[in-house]
């Protein structure tokens, strides 16, 4: 055998070797260099199992607005998480719902399986949930978020996706008696830095309303604190007022405007259409949840953007409009419709449909349910806009770590979880209270709809 022969049959040797070797490994051997200890990344232990302990509801009015926050406590000591479930027109009957109710639909179950969690708790009532037994839904739903987000050592927003914007641009509220007013307020906003400003003239309609003695007052219809609306005076005062507005701040602020559902359709319709050469960021609620299918003829009347959906009850309200493209922002109150979970998923819809996202986060939601709006608001790449807060001494004593404004934008806690605790001592001195006005009539005592 010559030199060149054996030096391919040893060769043809190693080989043979080597694919043994990894033969071996394939079926569950080790080579030699294998079978060296190799060390366990830690992430591969996973985390232990923790159950949820307790549900209750904790009930509080630092600022005037009846707040309601469920916390959930584990069998892990120490760890508990908190959500917003604030219905503020009928907050002791979320109360009744979160102490009553949750607690045999939830305790003992893992704290990590919120989908499982959130899907049997929405069908366990078999009606499909109305806005007292959604709003104890939301508050899981965000509780158990905060829980996952403190067990994974993150902000939410990371378990979401992480930043999709370093902060959240936001807008706040200009009004006044008059459009002077009006305009006055909004250029104070624009110089504390803000981008985006909401202009209502006497707020919610009140338009020619305030120094009026409506015929139904006369009559001693009603309630003796129901409001009145004018609402051709309001229709005619909307134009003229982002007129002045607009000739007051420049061309370079984003104007918007709430109807909140308290004019005809057609009439709503004619007035988007004469504020339209003023460029509205978005005109918010021009219709009712029962005139949807407006929606169709004022898409084909008028370019103006359109936001819709802080008094849909369940997310499927969302679907037929979105695929239709029948307006541009999503208008959901997370701490409504049921939470992160199915705000997450409409957000993620609308991202087909070129539909943003608009949280509703009016004054009577909890600093947890702002922070839950946030931590989605980072995330998401379709947002939209987001609706500021500000917060009183009273109420940061009662909850710390809420979210913070700042030349127009919010940034959240980035600590993990929802980054927001509550003083439940503190909390205690405020309790909420059952009062709520929201009647709305006309000259004749006709309700409104809002």
């Amino acid at each position: 055998m010559n030199k060149l022969e054996q030096s391919r049959r040893e060769t043809l040797k190693m080989l043979g070797m080597g694919s043994s070797a990894g033969l071996l490994g394939l079926f569950g051997g080790t080579s030699r260099a294998e079978a060296r200890e190799q060390p366990k990344p830690g992430y591969a232990d996973g985390m232990p199992t923790v159950k949820i302990k307790s549900v209750k509801a904790i009930a509080t009015a630092p600022q005037g607005s009846n707040l309601i926050v469920v916390k959930v406590e584990t069998t892990e000591p120490g760890l508990y998480g908190l959500g917003c479930a604030t219905f503020t027109q009928r907050a002791v009957a979320v109360v009744t719902a979160i102490n009553s109710y949750l607690p045999d639909l939830v305790v003992g179950k893992d704290v990590d399986n919120i989908e499982d969690i959130w899907q049997s708790v929405y069908v366990s009532s078999y009606w499909r949930n109305g806005p007292v037994l959604n709003n104890a839904l939301s508050g899981l739903d965000q509780a158990l978020w905060d829980i996952k987000g403190k067990r994974a050592k993150m902000p939410v927003y990371q378990l979401l996706g992480g930043k999709a914007r370093f902060a959240i641009p936001c807008y706040t509220h200009a009004s006044g008696k008059t459009p002077e007013e009006v305009a006055e307020s909004a250029q104070s906003i624009i110089d504390r830095g803000f981008k985006y400003v909401r202009i209502q003239q006497g707020g919610y309609g009140g338009v020619g309303s305030i120094n009026q003695q409506p015929d139904f007052k006369a009559a001693k219809f009603g309630g003796e604190t129901d409001n009145y609306m004018n609402e051709r005076q309001y229709l005619r005062a909307v134009p003229k007022m982002f007129d002045v507005v607009r000739k007051r701040c420049g061309e370079d602020v984003e104007l918007l405007h709430d109807i909140h559902e308290r004019v005809q359709p057609m009439d709503a319709i004619n007035m988007i259409k004469q504020v339209e050469q003023y460029q509205p960021f978005f005109i918010e609620d021009p219709f009712s949840p029962e005139n949807m299918k407006w929606f169709a003829q004022l898409r084909q009347t008028t370019t103006v953007p359109i936001a819709m959906g802080e008094l849909f009850n369940n997310i499927n309200e969302f679907k037929e409009p979105m695929v239709n493209q029948w307006f541009d922002y999503i208008r959901i109150h997370v701490s409504q419709i049921g939470g992160i979970t199915p705000a997450m998923k409409v957000a993620r819809l609308g991202e087909w449909f070129n539909v943003r996202t608009a949280w509703h986060g009016p004054g009577d939601v909890s600093p947890v349910g702002h922070a839950a709006h946030a931590h989605i608001d980072l995330a998401v790449w379709n947002f939209g806009i987001q609706e500021a807060v500000s917060f009183s001494d009273k109420m940061k004593e009662v909850f710390s770590g809420c979210p913070t404004m700042n030349k127009g934008y919010m940034s959240v806690n980035e600590v993990p979880g929802l980054g927001v605790d509550i003083n439940e001592k503190e909390a205690a001195k405020y309790p909420i209270g059952t009062k709520s006005n929201w009647q709305v009539r006309k000259m004749d005592g006709t309700i409104i709809r809002p």
